[in-house]
């Protein structure tokens, strides 16, 4: 998948269809990240969800182009209609587009946005240790690759 830049605006532009379905980056190499990424691809019936990890070319381009520092790898983002989301707020908004009762965890994001990320970054810089971390980036069944941006 190629996102393009526009040289006169300096604005990068993703595919038609890329836009039209929310895309979770994540860091590839955490034990935790990928569980996350296979519960959401078990209960996201409509296959809406797209995936890329944050070390993938894709993931490192949609980090520029929201001025992320590259390598900043201590959250999920949720890029969804231009937005980009992360922390707490954007895996709640992935409960929120899931099959069953896991909307209900949506519910949550009536909490303010500073005491569920203190919960969040605790979790996040503690994932290795209590998770553990592969040597690489988590490689999807053939038939899942097309839900995978590189």
């Amino acid at each position: 998948m190629r996102i393009t830049l526009d040289r006169e605006s300096g604005l990068f532009f993703m595919p038609e269809n890329l836009i039209q379905n929310p895309v979770l980056l994540f860091d590839g190499v955490c034990n935790l990240c990928n569980g996350f990424v296979q519960f959401i691809i078990k209960h996201d019936g409509s296959k809406q969800f797209r995936f890329a990890s944050l070390q993938s070319d894709y993931g490192q381009k949609v980090m520029k182009q929201f001025n992320i520092t590259p390598g900043l790898l201590n959250t999920v983002y949720l890029l969804e209609n231009d937005k980009l989301y992360n922390r707490s707020t954007a895996a709640l908004r992935v409960t929120e587009k899931l099959n069953g009762g896991w909307k209900l965890f949506y519910g949550l994001i009536i909490i303010p946005v500073f005491i569920r990320d203190a919960i969040y970054n605790a979790v996040a810089r503690n994932r290795y240790k209590w998770f553990g971390k592969k040597d690489a980036c988590w490689v999807p069944t053939p038939n899942l690759q097309e839900r995978f941006f590189n």
